[in-house]
């Protein structure tokens, strides 16, 4: 009999999509209890203290948080990335942003920019058919 490891899965939300990714996580708590999970410090914070999930902190994405993450996909220790980011917001660490994006494309780990995404990857990664997820609204 194989023991199966838990996947993988860093967090990570820009403050204006903090909401999103608190909607996202109680949507998929069941299976997010199931894996190792990592976030940067404000987020994984916000996720401990709400859902009492056992998050890895690591620092805030400004002060090298968003870098750490871009690490660990290098060394591939990571299965999935779901940054929901603020597109709308400029964001004085924007580099090392597009690092973490960068190293996720170089090695192959997929990578969930809106909830949209993350939705889909969440649900590949339990298992799920991704095509019951519902259409947003005023989609074709």
């Amino acid at each position: 009999m194989t023991t199966r490891t838990p996947h993988r899965i860093a967090l990570v939300a820009h403050d204006g999509a903090k909401d999103a990714m608190l909607a996202l996580v109680a949507r998929h708590e069941a299976f997010l209890r199931a894996s190792r999970l990592v976030a940067t410090a404000t987020t994984g914070g916000l996720l401990n203290d709400r859902f009492d999930l056992r998050v890895h902190c690591l620092m805030s994405g400004p002060l090298g948080g968003d870098l750490q993450i871009g690490a660990l996909v290098a060394e591939e220790q990571l299965d999935l990335v779901v940054f929901l980011r603020d597109p709308l917001t400029a964001h004085p660490h924007d580099p090392d942003i597009q690092a973490l994006m960068k190293v996720c494309d170089v090695h192959d780990t997929p990578l969930a920019t809106n909830p949209a995404t993350a939705e889909l990857c969440l649900g590949a990664l339990a298992g799920r058919n991704p095509a019951a997820r519902p259409l947003a609204a005023g989609a074709v």
